[in-house]
């Protein structure tokens, strides 16, 4: 029974000198990282292919069981849309090799014109991808969360492979009106699309974001804290990504998250001590 959590990012400003020792070199920072989340969002890949020696030190700071969901490149999911795609998609295999069984699932986010209507060409894509890797697909077209024929239909389509619904659940975002800049920008870049809590394989993948007040962020998971017990309980292995608009709690967040289904589950097993930033040595004034 294992629960992975994890961020958006494994390095972050406000993390450093407060969670994570600082200051940290290139090469240790995912390490230290990795004592606080045992999983993390491959974001960066979306916007090029790291080189292959990048990715040996990202596999040298983790352990095997560490999971990266990792996004495939722009260029494949919205300047070609899924199609004549090759040697991008070879480029990128070759470049993660190094992670091994770290690589958890490849993240197909679709940009939000991707309709129910090219379900067929994602379908095809998925049909020539090999079979070493798990994959995971991100719509945000609305109709996939208005039409059930519309759901159904992506639904066979990754049934078909064995692929995963990745849902972002964006819902405690734009519960209310935002309260700051960053909670703005958010309401402007996110999806505003419909809860999704259906789990298609063995290892579900969610996306949540909440607000840059802890509480309320804390408030809009009690959902998903009965959802992933309820997945463990049934003997999948789910993996959930807590963000918030300016991410600042967001690395203690994801495991309080951890530790609120582990008070469900107490066989969970917990998370081990964080490597932390040195308390602030004692002044005399």
């Amino acid at each position: 029974m294992r629960l992975h959590v994890g961020c958006a990012m494994w390095t972050h400003a406000p993390w450093q000198g407060r969670f994570l020792p600082h200051p940290l070199p290139p090469q240790e920072r995912l390490k230290a990282y990795a004592s606080w989340c045992n999983a993390v969002e491959g974001n960066t890949t979306f916007y090029a292919i790291p080189a292959r020696g990048t990715v040996e030190t990202w596999a040298g700071q983790t352990d095997e069981d560490f999971r990266f969901v990792l996004k495939m490149p722009k260029s494949i999911t919205h300047v070609r849309r899924l199609g004549d795609v090759g040697a991008e998609l070879r480029a990128f295999l070759d470049a993660i090799e190094p992670l091994g069984p770290r690589a958890h699932a490849l993240w197909i986010q679709l940009p939000p014109a991707f309709a129910p209507a090219d379900v067929g060409v994602l379908a095809a894509f998925l049909r020539r991808l090999p079979p070493s890797h798990r994959y995971a697909v991100e719509v945000r077209h609305r109709a996939f969360f208005e039409d059930p024929g519309a759901a159904a239909l992506l639904e066979k389509a990754l049934a078909g492979v064995g692929a995963e619904w990745i849902p972002f659940d964006t819902t405690a975002l734009f519960q209310t009106p935002p309260t700051s800049d960053m909670e703005r920008d958010a309401w402007t870049r996110k999806p505003r699309v419909a809860r999704r809590t259906v789990a298609l394989t063995d290892r579900p993948i969610v996306r949540y974001i909440g607000r840059d007040s802890v509480d309320e962020t804390v408030a809009g998971w009690r959902g998903w804290v009965g959802q992933v017990a309820g997945w463990l309980r049934e003997g999948r292995s789910p993996t959930v990504f807590i963000h918030t608009p300016d991410n600042a709690e967001a690395l203690q967040l994801a495991r309080r998250f951890h530790e609120d289904v582990r008070a469900r589950l107490p066989e969970l097993e917990p998370l081990p001590e964080p490597m932390r930033a040195p308390a602030e040595p004692p002044t005399l004034f």
